[in-house]
């Protein structure tokens, strides 16, 4: 980048993490002083439920290079994630969680081998230390996502990444409201790498991401990013219809050629709504997607901010 010491802007979004916070401050400052680089470790407090906001503005006053952002309300971990990239300055850009499960000393790791001519790279985590049901729905998620969309993902990566300032200003442009942080870095196309870092358990908190928010955010992922599901139900509609008109044929020919009766008001009945349940799915896929038009019409911002620490230190 032109100089000894770059400087590295670590992105945090914050929810239910209160407690390892001042751990996990100490343990990023260590690790990028050893380098050496300059920093910024950005804080984004989703509207976390305990009092991860005062912990934050504390951390500030202790060291200047701690910048917090406070939303307005929860808007999501990748629209908190979005927050915190928009106010980064540094020459390279990590995102990270706050629970301590992707550990602060790989950020050496994720630096190193960006080094090696890389724009991205990406923490591949060894044996990660959730629980099977997140695991497994995580392996879920991405296997239908490349159906969908064509691609080739890896479920062992997640947000904990490191980007140049050239990746991070294309991030900056995308600005529809379904977002998916890892998925839209690898969308861009600039050259990427992973390395294998140790994955910790959570130390703090549990997961927010129940089945309704995974499947509501596997379905937006899926949408935002492939029309696909539309050419399906198209191919499925056209298949049922040619079903229905060769079984048409065949009793058309029973009835003139073999003199036998058509039977079976139930077999018609049953057909009716199965016909009209596939109407209804396929009128429910299109919905969604008109759904999510009127979304990005609206072209509501991203985020909202309440306060940041900036505010604070302008006040005093």
């Amino acid at each position: 980048m032109g100089t000894s010491h770059p400087t590295i802007s670590v992105v945090i979004p914050v929810y239910g993490c209160e407690p390892c916070l001042n751990q996990l401050y100490d343990r990023i400052k260590t690790t990028i002083e050893k380098i050496p680089a300059h920093f910024e470790i950005i804080l984004v407090n989703d509207a976390s439920p305990d009092n991860a906001w005062e912990t934050i503005k504390q951390l500030s006053v202790t060291d200047d290079r701690i910048r917090g952002i406070d939303l307005a309300r929860n808007f999501g971990q990748h629209h908190a994630i979005t927050a915190g990239l928009d106010y980064t300055t540094g020459d390279w850009v990590v995102v990270m969680d706050c629970d301590l499960q992707d550990r602060p000393e790989e950020i050496q790791t994720l630096y190193d081998k960006a080094q090696e001519g890389y724009e991205v790279v990406f923490g591949h985590r060894i044996q990660r230390q959730d629980n099977w049901f997140k695991r497994k729905s995580s392996q879920l998620f991405y296997r239908v996502y490349d159906y969908f969309t064509g691609g080739k993902s890896d479920h062992t990566a997640a947000n904990f990444s490191i980007s140049s300032k050239k990746v991070v200003d294309g991030f900056k442009q995308m600005r529809e409201q379904n977002r998916f942080f890892p998925l839209f870095i690898q969308w861009m196309g600039y050259k990427a790498s992973s390395v294998q870092v140790e994955h910790n358990s959570r130390k703090a908190g549990k997961t927010s991401y129940n089945i309704k928010k995974l499947v509501t955010l596997a379905t937006d992922a899926i949408i935002s990013q492939s029309n696909k599901p539309l050419r399906l139900s198209i191919q499925f509609g056209f298949l049922i219809s040619l079903g229905s008109f060769l079984y048409g044929m065949y009793l058309f020919a029973r009835y003139f050629f073999l003199a036998e009766p058509v039977q079976g008001w139930t077999s018609v009945m049953v057909s009716i709504y199965f016909i009209g349940g596939l109407i209804f799915f396929n009128f429910g896929v299109l919905g969604l997607y008109l759904g999510k038009v009127f979304n990005e019409t609206k072209a509501r911002p991203l985020y909202l901010i309440r306060e940041t620490t900036e505010d604070n230190d302008e006040r005093s």
